[in-house]
């Protein structure tokens, strides 16, 4: 967006300069290179502190006439707009001053554009009415080329639907929905392929839709169920009930993805199966066969506590990522044993210590404060720091201090800036002893607060001046 902004302030010196307009634009593709030539030139001294960017009424060029639809002066555009028929490279000026402020420039620039508009001007431009169209008075550019594009062949859409711009894409996809001009297998593949969530559930429900009861189109099926993005994977899912195939959703219950999963539980359960005890026996079953992370997340999300003991063998399973899961479970199912737990603390895995740092989190008063000070040391893994740091952090009082102070001057920038922002927000608590000298001696060391700050929080503290 930046490199967008200078490009179209150095358009404007170059147009400025006499450079012809092609010359002078960056990248007449880029909307965000037009808008930024019209703010560049509306905010120039030069635009009205004298006569040298307008253009010689009776033969102007593309590039003074650029200028002059950009003038602050309303007047000045409005003229101009009277000069740019047959001059297609000014066009998108002219859809800029389709949402203009001043009344006669606006309607003088929507009688040319309601002129110009052909299938080949609306998909070129498109992407910078659109960017236009969030203005105030904005969406007339736009629903020219809404009208001009649902006549159109299907072809005509092709380059928007692939468009970089995500919101020229959800223009397209919903207008070739609304139109029927893709097919359910084309919109199943655009829902599969497209990184947006809003086009993938647009096209998927659209593609869905073909999908009967008892009957299914694999063209159409296939490629949402082996998509990489989960919200057209669920649609898969949750289709293969009504296409009969409900067999299939049990291959999707330790998908990677929560939705998929919840998806494929509905659709087994419908099917007369038990998804509990398919994860129960999976994960009870595991030994040294190969465990997805998924199936474990799955049994925290629809089992109870009985299956804990499940889970805390799975904390020393061989996948790191398998451990992290099953803590993260036993914190779901709110299944709580502090000595099991603080041995995960030093697991190797970062993961597993992060799960089983904010399991602990919320009982950091029941670890034993210095040991979790040991695990400060410089030598000791990063992840294990932020951990302990963490929970004496949670720990509050005293301790909390002393932990923080350790931290003042750390190698390690967020470490240390987390440190320092402890130290500055904390206050004295009930737990703390009054007048205590370590609580002075420890603010005195960390050297972060002025003579002022530092008085108040002693005295807060009972200590006195």
């Amino acid at each position: 967006m930046r490199s967008s902004i200078w490009n179209g302030a150095q358009a404007a010196v170059r147009l400025a300069k006499g450079a012809v307009l092609r010359e002078a634009m960056f990248d007449v593709a880029d909307p965000a290179v037009w808008i930024a030539l019209d703010e560049a030139v509306r905010h120039s001294v030069q635009s009205s502190a004298d006569g040298t960017w307008l253009p010689s009424w009776q033969t102007p060029t593309d590039a003074r006439l650029a200028l002059a639809l950009c003038h602050r002066d309303g007047r000045i555009r409005e003229r101009a707009l009277g000069k740019v028929a047959g001059r297609p490279e000014l066009l998108p000026l002219v859809v800029i001053r389709c949402a203009d402020w001043a009344e006669p420039v606006r309607d003088r620039a929507r009688t040319r554009w309601a002129e110009a508009v052909t299938v080949e001007t609306a998909v070129a431009l498109a992407p910078l009415a659109l960017r236009i169209g969030v203005r105030y008075r904005g969406d007339f550019a736009v629903g020219l080329i809404d009208g001009v594009l649902r006549s159109a062949d299907r072809e005509a859409l092709l380059p928007l639907l692939t468009h970089a711009d995500r919101t020229v894409r959800r223009f397209a996809h919903r207008l070739a929905v609304e139109e029927g001009s893709l097919s359910p297998a084309e919109l199943a593949r655009s829902a599969a392929r497209d990184d947006d969530t809003v086009v993938q559930g647009l096209c998927a429900e659209a593609a869905l839709a073909a999908v009967t009861e008892g009957d299914a189109d694999d063209d159409v099926l296939e490629p949402l169920l082996a998509a990489r993005n989960p919200r057209a994977r669920s649609a898969g899912v949750t289709a293969l009930r009504r296409a009969g195939r409900g067999e299939r959703a049990v291959g999707f219950l330790g998908d990677r993805a929560a939705v998929v999963r919840a998806c494929a539980r509905y659709v087994v359960r419908q099917s007369g199966g038990d998804p509990l005890a398919w994860y129960r026996r999976r994960c009870a079953e595991a030994g040294d066969a190969a465990l997805s992370a998924g199936v474990v997340s799955g049994l925290a999300e629809c089992g109870d506590r009985s299956d804990a003991e499940v889970l805390w063998a799975l904390t020393a399973y061989p996948d790191p990522v398998v451990r992290a899961r099953a803590v993260g479970g036993l914190r779901a199912l709110d299944v709580l044993d502090v000595r099991r737990l603080r041995a995960l603390l030093d697991d190797p895995a970062p993961g597993v210590v992060r799960e089983a740092t904010l399991a602990l989190v919320p009982s950091a008063r029941m670890l034993d404060d210095g040991w979790l000070l040991e695990r400060l040391a410089a030598e000791r893994a990063r992840e294990t720091r932020v951990s302990a740091f963490r929970l004496l952090n949670a720990y509050g009082g005293l301790v909390r201090l002393r932990a923080a102070v350790a931290l003042v001057g750390d190698p390690d920038d967020r470490l240390r800036h987390w440190a320092r922002q402890s130290v500055l927000r904390w206050r004295p608590t009930a737990e703390v002893p009054p007048g205590s000298a370590e609580v002075g001696e420890l603010l005195d060391r960390a050297g972060l607060f002025d003579a002022s700050a530092l008085h108040r929080l002693k005295w807060e503290a009972g200590l006195k001046a």
